[in-house]
C-alpha cells in the first residue's frame, strides 16, 4: 500500500482501518516530508499489526527523482496530501503562500499521481483513493485559492477515472468537509459538520470496498454543496461564504 501524505491523521487512520480488516501487505510505503513523524507511525503499525513499512522522503516543493521510485509498487494508493495555507484575507496576495497552495494541492501532486496511474494501467489493476475537498465544488471568498487547486485536482481525478475505467483501475475522489485535524486546528468548526479522522477513515474504507466514485465523508456535505453550487451567481457574489 502506498500512502502519500502519510503524516495526515486521516491517512494514518485509514492505514489502521485497512490493517484492522485483516489485509496485509509486503510493505506499507509511507511517503512524507516529515521523517520523524513517519518513523513513529511505522513503529506503531509494526508493533500493533506486525506490518512492515518503508519510509520514503517526498517533498513536493523540491524536484522529484522519479527513478528512485521505480522499485515502489502497489495496487492500492491512498493520497491525503494537502496544504490549506493562510486564509484569503491574510494570504491572498502573498505570492509564496499562493504558490505553495497550488503546488502541494495540485501542480506538483498530479505528476506523482500520474506516475503511479501509469504503473497500474500497465498491470491493468489498482485502486487510487485521493482526498480532494468540498472547497473545490465552488469558489468561495473564504478560501478560493485553496479551492481552485482542489477544483483542479477534482477535475483531474474525474478525467483519470474516466480514462482508467477500461484499464481495470479504479479512481475514487474523496471530498471531506470539515475534519478535526492539525490542518484545521484553531478554526471555528461546526461540530455537527465535522468528522474525526477515524470517522473519515471508516467512511472511506467502506466506499473503497464498494468501489464508489465520489464520496462525501459526511453525507450532509453533498446536500450543502449541491445547494451552494446552484445559487445563482448574481446572488452568490454578494454572500460571505
Amino acid at each position: 500500500m502506498i500512502i502519500l501524505g502519510s503524516n495526515s491523521e486521516v491517512a494514518q487512520a485509514f492505514v489502521e482501518k485497512v490493517l484492522q480488516s485483516g489485509e496485509q501487505f509486503a510493505y506499507v510505503y509511507l511517503f512524507t516530508s516529515d521523517m520523524e513523524n513517519a518513523k513513529r507511525f511505522a513503529q506503531h503499525i509494526d508493533v500493533k499489526y506486525l506490518q512492515q513499512s518503508k519510509i520514503i522522503e517526498l517533498d513536493l516543493l523540491r524536484e522529484i527523482d522519479y527513478s528512485s521510485l521505480d522499485d515502489i509498487d502497489s495496487e492500492l494508493l491512498f493520497c491525503a496530501t494537502g496544504y490549506l495555507g493562510q486564509s484569503t484575507e491574510d494570504g491572498l496576495y502573498d505570492q509564496n503562500n499562493t504558490q505553495k497552495i497550488i503546488d502541494i494541492n495540485y501542480a506538483k501532486l498530479v505528476p506523482v499521481l500520474n506516475f503511479y496511474a501509469e504503473r497500474m494501467e500497465r498491470k491493468r489493476a489498482g485502486n487510487m483513493i485521493v482526498l480532494s475537498s468540498v472547497a473545490g465544488d465552488r469558489g468561495r471568498q473564504s478560501n478560493f485559492i485553496y479551492g481552485s487547486a482542489k477544483a483542479g485536482l477534482t477535475a483531474y481525478l474525474s478525467g483519470l477515472r474516466n480514462y482508467l475505467f477500461s484499464k481495470k483501475v479504479h479512481v475514487m475522489t474523496v471530498k471531506p468537509g470539515f475534519m478535526d485535524t492539525k490542518m484545521t486546528e484553531g478554526l471555528p468548526l461546526n461540530p455537527t459538520l465535522t468528522a474525526s479522522p477515524k470517522q473519515a477513515a471508516a467512511a472511506i474504507y467502506k466506499a473503497y470496498k464498494k468501489q464508489k466514485n465520489i464520496v462525501y465523508i459526511l453525507p450532509v456535505w453533498g446536500i450543502i454543496m449541491l445547494i451552494i453550487k446552484n445559487i445563482p451567481e448574481f446572488i452568490f457574489k454578494k454572500l460571505k461564504l
